[in-house]
């Protein structure tokens, strides 16, 4: 009795956009990670406090705004923070506007780690797209392109 085969539109696994985004990312972030271990971030803590560093020039950022910037689970993202706070990479000040909010900001330590960080994590991102003819620009463009496509479903609720 044979197996039976994956109903599968595809007649080979690399024809697959779904899976080869998933291998893709899978390897970028394994690269990921190991760039950032000798600054002892994860990757999500290092796109958060990245990003909070990023977004804190325009004014107050929430916990709401960090997690909606990032695309980040709002739960994950508090339990991040909380890790994140314990080691004095960030702060909660009282927000200005918001008496029910907190405004989040990176120490003068968590803005450094980040600033080391992101050198990193480039030359990593320079690395692994110079295969590609534009170094990812491309890439980048369509990538951005599925996220606001109304149909996607990419974008949360």
């Amino acid at each position: 009795m044979s197996t039976p085969r994956l109903a599968t539109a595809f007649g080979d696994e690399g024809e697959s956009p779904g899976l080869a985004l998933w291998r893709a990312t899978n390897a970028w972030q394994a690269k990921q990670r190991a760039c950032l271990k000798p600054f002892g971030l994860t990757h999500v803590q290092f796109v958060l406090l990245a990003s909070l560093v990023w977004l804190r020039a325009d004014g107050p950022v929430t916990q709401h705004d960090l997690a909606e910037h990032a695309q980040t689970d709002p739960m994950m993202t508090s339990q991040v923070l909380r890790v994140m706070e314990e080691r004095s990479w960030i702060v909660r000040d009282p927000h200005p506007t918001d008496r029910r909010a907190r405004s989040l900001r990176a120490t003068a330590e968590g803005a450094a780690l980040a600033n080391r960080a992101v050198k990193a994590v480039e030359a990593v991102d320079r690395s692994f797209f110079s295969v590609l003819n534009d170094g990812g620009r491309q890439l980048a463009e369509d990538l951005n392109a599925l996220l606001t496509a109304p149909a996607s479903g990419l974008r949360p609720a």
